[in-house]
């Protein structure tokens, strides 16, 4: 099953925590993924996106890519992963995106959360962060802002 999960999910997780292991406004969270022909062909099934540009690696050249582009909401399911994996029952509220360059398939991708402010409400903790990902040059791919409601501040290392 771990053999399993590891190629489904195939992250590493790189993470700062703060020295009591409760989150606090700067702290960042960070998980790597490598998107595959797979990923790409399975999230057009379960999205219905059928874009050829992730698809079709003539279409996607003919389109002045170089290669097949992996979809922008696909790269940005990195964001709840990273929050749920050390949150479990962590409730993702909202999200921004900005979509700053593509994002090929096989690549790399850096995905990074970073907690700029926490209130507490009723027991919850309500948490706003910053989004980003980074290709393997470690340049910005896309970014944005997420607010998630968080069970509690005490940090999870996420499951491999």
């Amino acid at each position: 099953m771990m053999t399993l999960k590891r190629r489904l999910f195939n992250y590493v997780t790189v993470s700062r925590y703060s020295s009591a292991s409760l989150l606090k406004a700067g702290d960042k969270l960070k998980q790597t993924r490598i998107f595959s022909s797979q990923d790409l062909v399975e999230y057009s099934k379960i999205s219905f996106d059928a874009n050829p540009l992730h698809l079709d690696t003539d279409f996607a050249r003919n389109a002045g890519f170089k290669d097949i582009l992996v979809p922008g909401m696909l790269v940005s399911s990195l964001f709840p992963r990273i929050i749920a994996s050390h949150f479990p029952g962590a409730v993702y509220a909202s999200q921004t995106l900005h979509f700053r360059l593509p994002v090929y398939m096989e690549e790399e991708i850096l995905g990074e959360v970073e907690a700029t402010s926490i209130r507490e409400l009723k027991k919850k903790y309500v948490a706003k962060f910053t989004t980003k990902c980074f290709n393997n040059d470690g340049v910005l791919v896309l970014d944005g802002e997420a607010m998630a409601v968080l069970p509690t501040l005490s940090l999870t290392q996420a499951q491999a």
